[in-house]
Formats: C-alpha cells, structure tokens, sequence
C-alpha cells in the first residue's frame, strides 16, 4: 500500500478516491474521520493510498491525466446540450441537470 495523495480538505481526497475507483484501482482513505481545526497538522490529513503498490505507476499516471485535463478546460466554458445551463469546460456533467457534458459545445 502507498499514499498517493494528501490534501486538508477531504472532498480533494475522495475526488481522486472516484477516479482511481472508476478505473478498478482499489484504495482506502485514511484519516477520514479525523477533523484538524485550530492546528493543521499535514499528518493528519485525509489521505488516499492504492492498496496495490503494482497499480501506483497507473494510478499516478490517470491523477496526472486528471489534474491536466482540469487545468485546461477551466478558461472554457460549455452549453449542456441537454437544459441549455452554461458549464466551466472542465465539467464532467452538466451541475444543473446532472447529464454528461461532451467536449466538443463550446459557447
């Protein structure tokens, strides 16, 4: 098992949990119950670890592909085909109407 990622806020942790999860990489997330207020303490964050050290290289690579993906679609924006709600272009669905948002219905 190894951590591949830590952040304070835990919706980031579980975020990458998904991705990993929807490419059967299995994980666990730990320090998930833990709340640091007053005193953050980086080790006591909430963080992902791939349980198989063989599916580390994978994983890191569709974190990466994630992260890239994010960064280059947030200076878009997008019309959902569906209801018409305009999206940032880094959306996987629709935030309205929750339906798929493809790539390719730029305003």
């Amino acid at each position: 098992m190894k951590e591949i990622f830590r952040h304070s806020e835990l919706h980031r942790v579980t975020r990458y949990r998904d991705i990993l999860e929807s490419a059967s990489i299995e994980t666990l997330v730990r320090n998930e119950a833990l709340s640091v207020s007053d005193a953050p303490i980086p080790e006591f964050f909430p963080n992902l670890c791939v349980l198989s050290d063989d599916e580390f290289p994978r994983a890191s690579e569709l974190l990466k592909e994630h992260d890239e993906r994010m960064a280059a679609g947030s200076g878009v924006e997008l019309i959902c085909p569906s209801c018409g709600e305009v999206n940032p272009g880094n959306f996987d669905v629709c935030f309205n109407c929750q339906e798929p948002m493809p790539p390719s219905t730029p305003c």
